[in-house]
Order: C-alpha cells, then structure tokens, then sequence
C-alpha cells in the first residue's frame, strides 16, 4: 500500500472525500488540468481515451490546478462544470490543488513524482499525465504536450489493462 495511490483520499469538485482505493484493479491516468490553457483542448481527447478503455477497466482523473501561469482561476466546481459543458467530459474531475513541486503541493502529486523519475517526474505545466496500475503504483509519466490519444500513451494502456 505504501507505493500506492491507493492510500490517499481527496476531495471532489462538490468537497466529497474520494478514497481512491475505489480504484483497485483499474488503470488510472492522473491529470492536471486549466480551462485557460493553450492545451486545454487536450481535454476532448482525454475524453475519448476514457470512452475508448473505461469499459476495460480504465479511468481518468482530472485536477484542475492554478500553479502555472493563473490558467484555472475557476473554483473547482466551476472547473468541473467548464470541462462537462466545453468538452464533454465524464471522468471525475476533483477539487482544485497544488501540483507544482514545493511545500504546498498536495500529498498525492508529491508521492507521483516521488515514485517516477526523470527530469519531468513533478508537473511542469498544465496536463502532465501519470499512468498508474492496477496495483495503484505510478508507472509512468508524460509530459502536457504528449496528446492523451497519442499511440505510445494507448498502448501503455493497452499493455496494463491486458495484465
């Protein structure tokens, strides 16, 4: 449990606690998100990626952060309902957090960067993407340009929901 996601609670867009032991046995890409981003369109092919693998066992969680550049000056409720109304979005969208590596970061994106590694292993922008297993151990990581249907991410999926 300690190298899982799985030991951490959050909170939701309405404040509810989530625990995200909920997702054992699923396959989890963690992301951070911005309505005010140059690649906040990311959020239509997030979508279709959830709609593509969620029957397989797939989900996606989305963070709406304004660590960088004052991009999601919305609360989270109104984060949440920007991404349902704008891009169709069905995955769970969570309370607004800190995902930027320093001491107000929230405890789950401290323990994902933790437990990746390379240069880009904390986010540095708007939708850095962590893939988790369903074990809930970080696996990989990709970076806010690398699109959610882009062929490696699908057949990373792909690889871990087959396992």
């Amino acid at each position: 449990m300690k190298n899982s996601i799985h030991q951490f609670r959050v909170k939701n867009a309405q404040n509810k606690e989530v625990d995200l032991s909920d997702f054992k046995g699923k396959v989890v890409l963690v992301v951070n998100t911005a309505s005010k981003c140059g690649l906040t369109p990311q959020l239509k092919n997030l979508e279709e990626l959830y709609q593509q693998y969620k029957a397989q066992g797939f989900e996606i969680i989305g963070f709406p952060s304004n660590d960088f550049a004052g991009q999601e000056p919305l609360s989270s409720e109104k984060a949440e309902e920007f991404c349902m109304i704008n891009y169709g979005v069905t995955f769970p969208i969570m309370e607004k957090v800190h995902v930027k590596k320093g001491k107000e970061q929230h405890e789950l994106f401290k323990f994902m960067g933790e437990h990746t590694s390379g240069l880009f292993n904390y986010p540095k922008w708007n939708f850095h993407k962590y893939l988790i297993d369903k074990n809930g151990e970080v696996v990989d990581y990709f970076v806010p340009i690398t699109q959610p249907t882009d062929k490696k991410v699908k057949q990373k999926i792909e690889a871990l929901l087959s396992k």
